[in-house]
């Protein structure tokens, strides 16, 4: 019989996958707040959350299942304020305090778990992700 080989978006500490390449969080000099404006600015959806978040998993499967494919930015929970306080910074992100798991959108700050579904529900959120590159439909 065979086996199915395990199919992972996320990375985690010891691994990288090479078509995705993104840069890890937690490393033993800490998070470098500059890969993370710039992966947010490079894919036209990411989702940034906690490492091992089910909300990030709920995230990903909703948009997987409307055919994009986004990379997946984990965090340790030490470094939680720092890419926070980044994110919040940047002008990317209108908002004063970014709770996770953060969906940005064309390089944009689109919200959270709740946004995308409210979005997805409604029927807006396929246009918006056409108007951010991330579908060709």
């Amino acid at each position: 019989m065979h086996q199915a080989i395990p199919y992972r978006t996320c990375l985690t500490a010891g691994t990288r996958d090479s078509s995705r390449d993104l840069p890890l969080a937690g490393k033993a000099n800490g998070v470098d707040p500059a890969n993370v404006i710039r992966m947010v600015s490079e894919n036209a959806v990411i989702i940034i959350g906690r490492r091992g978040c089910c909300l990030c998993h709920v995230v990903k499967r909703l948009l997987q299942g409307l055919g994009v494919n986004p990379p997946v930015y984990e965090f340790d929970e030490n470094h939680e304020a720092a890419v926070a306080g980044q994110l919040s910074t940047h002008a990317c992100c209108g908002a004063e305090t970014v709770q996770f798991p953060a969906v940005f959108v064309g390089g944009k700050f689109f919200g959270g778990l709740e946004r995308v579904m409210a979005t997805h529900i409604s029927g807006e959120l396929v246009p918006i992700l056409k108007d951010a590159g991330a579908l060709w439909l």
